[in-house]
């Protein structure tokens, strides 16, 4: 067991947001060793970034962007940081995340707690060179215009991030979700569309994250909303509302997302209506109960060209990233595969 993944382990005997600033807090101090050289069978092309591997750290684990060093350093393809809005807020009263550690999942209610787009600037433009990092946007919980949040956002990180992710699909933000109706979609992707040319000299990747719940009509509506917008591709999916009968941890009924590996079906069946949605039209990339390599590949040949972890770190440590990219590699090589965009959606 790696020095890391032991200091999981004793985290994971703690309080888990105590735990989880004290993991931030490692990352952005220790001098941890960078991540051997990937496999070359695993460079890919996600909307037009260059990534080493197809592995991506999903946002929610370093919301200020504070420990892009020692992130960077873990293996991933790609880094997102997030949820970040216009004003710092303290987010939703403690105690706001729970362990399941019976189900391997998490919960959580922490209502976009950040330190606001000021701060998260000055530390992207301290952020390690050649590595790929996505600012995820969210709004303000008080702000009734919230498609302004995420213009603002948008233009004050311009120049910064290598990529933008339109979070509308937490569930601890009062009226976020509604977003996902066609109406307020339409108008938000616009605002989005409109405002990205003067925020940067070149364009850069915006991507939507949607939520685990909507049917597949609904899904339909927003890949079509997407392409009309300029979107450029979908993450599917966020956590979810629903609390399986399996679950068996006497705190599976708190309120907020469920994550980790119960939610597995859920985002499954939200990637296969995005990929029947889509049609080749829009790069996916695929969250929720990705804890392996048999796993990320499944994702890939369903229809997404990329994958994100977070919850499953926190129950196998940081060598899960190797571990899957390895696996990964393995398993494209063994299917006659000779690079990642051959695999994706070859199950469809």
């Amino acid at each position: 067991m790696s020095v890391i993944d032991l200091g999981g382990a004793l985290l994971r005997r703690m309080d888990p947001e105590q735990a989880h600033r004290l993991a931030i807090k490692g990352l952005s101090v220790l001098p941890l060793p960078p991540a051997p050289a990937d496999d070359p069978i695993l460079r890919t092309r996600l909307a037009g970034l260059d990534l080493p591997n197809p592995v991506g750290l999903a946002a929610g684990l370093d919301k200020n962007g504070e420990a892009l060093s020692g992130l960077s350093r873990l293996g991933f393809g790609f880094v997102e940081c997030g949820s970040v809005t216009p004003r710092p807020q303290p987010g939703n009263p403690r105690p706001r995340l729970f362990r399941l550690s019976e189900d391997r999942a998490i919960i959580n209610r922490m209502g976009f707690n950040n330190a606001g787009l000021d701060a998260f600037a000055a530390r992207l433009d301290r952020r390690p060179s050649g590595v790929v990092v996505g600012a995820n946007l969210g709004a303000n919980k008080d702000t009734e215009d919230k498609a302004a949040d995420y213009v603002a956002g948008l233009e004050r990180l311009a120049g910064r991030a290598s990529y933008f992710t339109v979070n509308i699909s937490s569930p601890n933000t009062p009226g976020l979700r509604a977003l996902q109706g066609r109406a307020q979609l339409d108008d938000l992707l616009g605002r989005i569309d409109a405002a990205r040319p003067a925020a940067a000299p070149r364009r850069v990747p915006v991507f939507l994250k949607i939520a685990p719940d909507l049917i597949a009509d609904e899904i339909g509506m927003i890949v079509e909303a997407s392409l009309a917008h300029r979107i450029d591709g979908l993450i599917v999916s966020n956590t979810t509302l629903e609390r399986p009968e399996t679950l068996r941890s006497p705190q599976a009924q708190e309120a907020g997302g469920l994550s980790g590996a119960p939610i597995r079906p859920f985002a499954e069946k939200a990637l296969r209506a995005a990929a029947e949605a889509a049609q080749g039209r829009l790069p996916l990339i695929a969250v929720g109960g990705v804890d392996s390599g048999a796993e990320a590949y499944a994702r890939i040949r369903l229809g997404a060209t990329a994958v994100q972890i977070y919850s499953a770190l926190i129950y196998q440590g940081a060598g899960l990233v190797g571990r899957i990219k390895r696996d990964l590699a393995d398993r494209l090589r063994a299917d006659g595969f000779s690079a990642v965009s051959e695999a994706v959606g070859a199950a469809r």
